[in-house]
């Protein structure tokens, strides 16, 4: 798999060459080890593809994760409360699991615990690799790096995403790099509030 193209949001490309060099390379070199080739496993079932075969999106994350998971990234989970009154919610934004069930509780109201999951992260960066639906990016950029990030738990967030040649090559519905860039710079600079890098990979 290679790169063809990456957008830095809010200096996140920037961050990672001057803070985090060897991990960004890191990232680049498990991108490099994907063979996509090998991951063409799926047969089409659809009416104007039947029988053709197609990337697998099960079977590239596969591989990405098994490149990842290899060089110590991990998954993560940031679990936190949260209630119907949106005043509450404002006050404990930002105070640990426990404080915020609390103050839930002292109300009255019957604390839901919830909680946003990222895929793989290492040295406080977060990577998502997106081959599934393409709402999903939406949903990782606009909740889950940001919520990562106003959590201090990551400094700058990764979406890897395929490019539209390689998606023409996937199941219907499947987000592309092109399309995601524009929702991402037509939001204006400041929005999402997270430093991040769109990497769109192509075989």
């Amino acid at each position: 798999m290679q790169v063809k193209a990456r957008h830095s949001h809010l200096n996140g490309e920037e961050y990672l060459i001057v803070h985090h060099g060897a991990l960004w390379e890191e990232l680049l070199d498990v991108i490099t080890d994907v063979d996509a080739e090998a991951c063409r496993t799926k047969v089409s079932k659809e009416k104007t593809r039947g029988g053709r075969m197609l990337y697998s999106p099960i079977d590239m994350n596969a591989s990405f994760k098994r490149g990842l998971t290899a060089k110590g990234w991990r998954e993560r989970r940031n679990t936190f409360w949260v209630t119907d009154d949106e005043n509450l919610l404002r006050s404990i934004q930002g105070r640990t699991e426990a404080e915020q069930k609390a103050a839930i509780v002292a109300t009255g109201r019957k604390p839901i615990m919830s909680y946003n999951q990222t895929d793989f992260v290492k040295d406080r960066v977060a990577v998502e690799v997106q081959f599934g639906k393409y709402a999903f990016v939406a949903h990782d950029l606009f909740v889950k790096h940001l919520s990562f990030y106003v959590s201090d738990i990551i400094d700058v967030g990764i979406e890897i995403l395929p490019m539209k040649m390689l998606e023409s090559e996937m199941s219907s519905g499947v987000p592309y790099f092109e399309r995601d860039l524009l929702n991402v710079i037509r939001q204006g600079r400041g929005v999402p509030a997270v430093p991040l890098v769109l990497i769109g990979v192509s075989p």
